[in-house]
């Protein structure tokens, strides 16, 4: 059984949470220099992935990592799963969304928050080229989003290599999140998002000149309006609200049938909680949610104690993948899973 979470002292706020979380410098220095891969996953269309890789790689489970909004694999979050999951006997692929993390000249196009068929490309390179046999896929917000996404759009044919899904955080109805950041004490949020994806945009119609209009894009003050103009009518999608609801993981979240865990709190300023207690998501057996009074967004950072570095869910994302594999692997390749992480404390 999960130990429930308990904030760090002075944190029982979800705004304090989510900055604190956002700007504390983390070092990794267990952590080797990562690998650069390019995964070409459409026509004109490359994506970066940062890799640390075990030796012998196809003797070795993958935790495939999927960043938030105008993130990229350089967040904490995504090396803080590196790290633990490394240390565990993982390889690590941290996936660089389409023109995030500086690879805006790799694709001719944008992406959106459904997007997932660059992570499926992923999955399956890994196992027809490089003999992966065990992949877990963890993101965070928007990635959440996509990670349950994903499986759900698999339904009951999932590859074969895939074992588990997580979830933290994760925007999986876009519609109400869009709407929760907009709300008046969220302006600091909005602010950041529309910031990024503007500068995003204007180093998108340098490296395609003449490809994308950007007359307009100082008048544009909402991640709202900035998928009106740009992310919708890209993709195809009649407007922002119909991309919101279309590219939303919740549409599909009654058809996932791989382990999933989702992990949120009550507190996040702008991923409203009413929507993980929907039957949809409840009624699920394979899905294991975790509604946390506490925890911000993204965040869930505890006290240190007994060598654990205090980063809640990323611990209890390794021990749901441990579990998993195990639960999965013939007795046969049962000297392909990693050994259990100690026990976690909260």
């Amino acid at each position: 059984m999960r130990m429930p979470f308990t904030p760090k002292r002075g944190l029982k706020n979800g705004h304090l949470m989510t900055i604190y979380a956002w700007g504390r410098p983390r070092q990794f220095p267990r952590l080797p220099a990562p690998a650069e891969r390019l995964f070409d996953v459409a026509p004109d269309t490359q994506i970066l992935a940062h890799c640390h890789w075990q030796r012998n790689p196809m003797e070795h489970p993958v935790l495939l990592g999927l960043h938030g909004l105008e993130s990229s694999s350089s967040a904490h979050y995504m090396r803080g799963l590196a790290d633990k999951f490394y240390a565990a006997g993982f390889s690590v692929l941290l996936l660089n969304q389409r023109n995030c993390g500086g690879t805006e000249r790799l694709a001719a196009g944008l992406y959106h928050s459904g997007l997932t068929s660059d992570a499926d490309h992923v999955i399956r390179e890994l196992a027809a080229t490089d003999g992966v046999r065990d992949v877990v896929v963890a993101g965070y917000s928007l990635g959440g989003n996509l990670a349950l996404k994903l499986a759900g759009d698999y339904g009951a044919a999932p590859p074969s290599s895939l074992r588990a899904v997580c979830a933290v955080s994760p925007v999986m109805e876009l519609e109400t999140c869009v709407h929760a950041l907009e709300r008046r004490q969220n302006i600091v949020y909005q602010w950041n998002f529309v910031r990024g994806l503007k500068a995003r945009m204007r180093r998108k119609a340098d490296c395609f000149p003449g490809r994308y209009d950007i007359e307009r894009l100082d008048s544009i003050r909402t991640v709202r309006e900035f998928d009106e103009r740009y992310t919708a009518p890209h993709f195809g999608f009649l407007n922002a609200s119909d991309y919101y609801h279309r590219a939303s993981a919740m549409r599909v979240i009654d058809r996932v049938r791989v382990p999933g865990l989702i992990i949120t709190a009550e507190d996040d300023p702008f991923v409203p909680s009413p929507p993980f207690r929907d039957p949809r998501v409840t009624s699920n057996p394979c899905l294991e949610v975790i509604v946390s009074r506490y925890g911000g967004h993204c965040a869930f950072v505890t006290e240190p104690s007994n060598g654990a570095d205090g980063y809640w869910a990323e611990e209890q994302i390794l021990s749901f993948a441990l579990t998993h594999l195990a639960s999965r692997a013939p007795s046969s390749d049962a000297s392909r899973i990693p050994a259990p992480a100690p026990a976690l404390r909260a």
